[in-house]
């Protein structure tokens, strides 16, 4: 087997691990950075590639919530004021990670890019999740929005704010804007959606900028495992926002917490 197919299984593998992990709470980065690690996958761009394939991801999320992501398009155009006020806060969401990213991306790679600050994020993140979704809280604190079309400017805020922990590699951007938006009182199906619709401009913004960033020092190798990284987690990402939209219908995030906390202690033992 030749260097450059090797690299592609390594790449079709890491798909499939973006796609499986985007968009449920236990950090797509840190599992790209670790598995990445352990494969010892090597592309010139890496962190590109990580990326970019990404977007393979999100454009699952926007073919599979096509139909809403059209009404809302449309009604923002024709100006339905409940569509318009979903996008306002869409908005509000995109604007603090994007401010924070266009300023301080390059120093947040050079620093926190290491497997060292996934296991201590992934062990701090799981113990959030378990209060979040401890049973006392959740019977002391009741939602205050139930659907997309309910959740206030200020709700929107503290999701945007808490998308920006998800910069530090193992902190999780759908963990942080899920469990950010249920304490600031958004139930957690609704949190979820309006998770997926944050990832759309969020994550297409850092793909494209990447890309544009990064396309003259991509050999034809590179792009060619980019590509197959892409559709890889596409066709994953497919099966898993179906599967964890009837999952938080009927169950907490309690199991993915114990599963965040158990994978940091088995890194820091392979690490330390």
């Amino acid at each position: 087997m030749s260097d450059m197919e090797l690299q592609l299984i390594k790449a079709f593998f890491l798909g499939i691990v973006e796609g499986v992990t985007e968009f449920i709470p236990v950090s797509s980065t840190g599992h790209l950075i670790l598995v990445g690690k352990w494969i010892d996958f090597q592309s010139t761009e890496s962190k590109t590639f990580e990326v970019v394939i990404q977007l393979g991801a999100i454009l699952a999320v926007i073919w599979l919530f096509r139909d809403r992501v059209f009404k809302l398009l449309k009604g923002s155009i024709d100006r339905d004021p409940v569509e318009l006020s979903f996008m306002r806060n869409l908005v509000i969401a995109f604007l603090p990670a994007a401010v924070i990213g266009a300023i301080f991306i390059s120093q947040i790679k050079a620093l926190f890019f290491h497997p060292g600050v996934v296991v201590v994020t992934l062990f701090l993140g799981g113990l959030i999740m378990l209060w979040v979704e401890s049973p006392s809280r959740r019977q002391g604190k009741k939602p205050s929005a139930v659907s997309l079309e309910t959740i206030s400017w200020k709700q929107a805020l503290a999701v945007g704010c808490a998308q920006c922990l998800a910069m530090v590699p193992g902190t999780s951007r759908s963990g942080s804007t899920i469990i950010g938006g249920m304490i600031a009182g958004i139930e957690r199906k609704t949190a979820t959606e309006f998770s997926f619709f944050l990832a759309m401009p969020t994550m297409l913004a850092a793909a494209v900028y990447d890309t544009y960033k990064h396309a003259g020092e991509l050999s034809q190798a590179d792009i060619w495992v980019i590509v197959v990284g892409f559709l890889a987690a596409f066709f994953s990402a497919l099966f898993v926002v179906r599967a964890i939209l009837a999952f938080v219908s009927r169950h907490t995030y309690r199991a993915f917490a114990w599963y965040r906390i158990g994978l940091s202690l088995v890194v820091a033992y392979f690490i330390f």
